[in-house]
């Protein structure tokens, strides 16, 4: 059972700003991002006429909220950071209908210290979720089970968000009917999962989550199994992009998502290089654009050279 959250001077305060805010930026709700249970009631009072819904990874951080007339989503990322926790809860908040997919949401949440409110953020879901509607959503979770979606979409965001040693990395996964994505593609070279055991190549292992993410340098696209298993990598898609539309802009990776999604029953999720982007295709067709809130930043080692003065 997840530690109760008292609400605190400071936890109450920034709640108030928050909702002082929300009609100043034309924002639709409020959403908090929760670890723990606390005094829905005294919650939903400090919010005064601001609809608020709440967050939270586990099921049991929620409890009593429905109560108080508060409508929660549990979101399951309880070891990702908190860009990915608050994607994914705008994500699930659609699905469930709590939000309209161009909404403006002010989120509160914990930034610096678990269990401590201390930050708020300003999010346009038509920046971050394009033409993204709940009946999108059920449809993908019928072609693909919706947690083998969300662990490949995270590792996406992973990989956008952070690249690899501090270098942009562009990538492409395809999840689902297999045998004819299979059908449909061939090895650019060499395969870094051929030989491995189906046990070593499941992405809900971090271990060969942290695996993808070096090899996801390599030219070519993941081709990953219903059940989160990574059937082949560095495949090249052989789709034909026969009345295809894309936005101007997007490179042949994107094409040949939309073009899989097109020609087999799959779910495409791409992350472009330049950006870090994320995008998902199906039915040849883009249904869900997540923007990175961030990349990390990067140190560099301060270039000096001694020059010494001229002597006389």
């Amino acid at each position: 059972m997840p530690k109760p959250i008292r609400i605190s001077d400071q936890f109450r305060n920034v709640v108030q700003l928050a909702a002082k805010l929300a009609p100043e930026v034309d924002a639709d709700a409020l959403m908090v991002l929760m670890d723990g249970p606390t005094d829905w009631g005294k919650l939903k009072e400090l919010a005064g006429e601001v609809p608020m819904f709440l967050a939270a990874d586990e099921k049991e951080a929620l409890e009593g909220c429905e109560a108080h007339g508060l409508r929660g989503v549990v979101i399951n990322v309880a070891d990702g950071p908190v860009y990915e926790k608050l994607t994914q809860a705008l994500v699930e908040s659609v699905a469930e209908e709590i939000l309209a997919p161009g909404s403006r949401v002010v989120a509160i949440y914990s930034g610096f210290e678990i269990g401590t409110i201390d930050s708020l953020s300003v999010i346009n879901l038509s920046e971050h979720l394009h033409r993204l509607t709940s009946r999108d959503l059920r449809q993908i979770e019928t072609n693909v089970p919706l947690e083998t979606l969300k662990c490949v979409v995270d590792l996406a965001l992973d990989i956008g968000r952070e690249g690899r040693e501090g270098k942009p990395v562009g990538t492409l996964f395809v999840v689902g009917d297999t045998r004819r994505v299979l059908q449909s593609s061939h090895p650019t070279g060499f395969d870094p999962v051929r030989g491995y055991s189906r046990k070593e190549r499941v992405l809900t292992d971090p271990r060969v989550r942290e695996g993808i993410k070096e090899i996801a340098q390599m030219d070519g696209a993941f081709i990953i199994a219903p059940d989160g298993t990574v059937e082949a990598a560095a495949r090249y898609i052989d789709a034909p992009a026969n009345d295809i539309t894309l936005s101007k802009g997007l490179g042949s990776r994107h094409w040949a998502a939309a073009a899989i999604t097109k020609k087999t029953k799959s779910v495409a999720i791409a992350v472009s290089e330049s950006s870090g982007t994320v995008r998902l295709f199906q039915n040849g067709e883009q249904i869900l654009r997540i923007e990175p809130f961030r990349r990390p930043m990067k140190w560099k080692d301060f270039d000096y050279n001694y020059v010494p003065p001229d002597s006389e």
